[in-house]
């Protein structure tokens, strides 16, 4: 577990409660025909899923992965990054069963 993960989840909530923006990147991966992510799954993962990975280095400034479920039970990574005044969502999409393990948690070794 991450030993800031609390903090940062609180900071993402914080600022997804006041406003929630959606970067181009982030619409363009959400609408992908494969994928076809909605901003309601978008939102269940930053209010009730985990942070798996915390980037404080971030050059776009402290960022995060989350992972939550969608529609239907289906695993959805969400990069996102904590504002002043709104939380920026970097991008959004269905992980890669080729690159994470099944608890969609953990990054498979190459």
């Amino acid at each position: 577990m991450i030993e800031d993960a609390q903090a940062i989840l609180k900071r993402v909530k914080e600022a997804a409660e006041k406003r929630i923006l959606f970067l181009p990147h982030a619409v363009n991966q959400m609408n992908a025909p494969e994928r076809m992510i909605s901003s309601r799954e978008v939102r269940a993962v930053i209010f009730r899923g985990v942070v798996i990975e915390d980037y404080p280095e971030d050059l776009r400034g402290h960022s995060c992965l989350m992972l939550g479920r969608g529609d239907g039970g289906r695993p959805i990574h969400v990069v996102c990054a904590p504002k002043p005044d709104y939380l920026a969502v970097i991008t959004a999409y269905l992980p890669d069963p080729e690159q994470w393990e099944l608890d969609w948690r953990t990054r498979k070794e190459k």
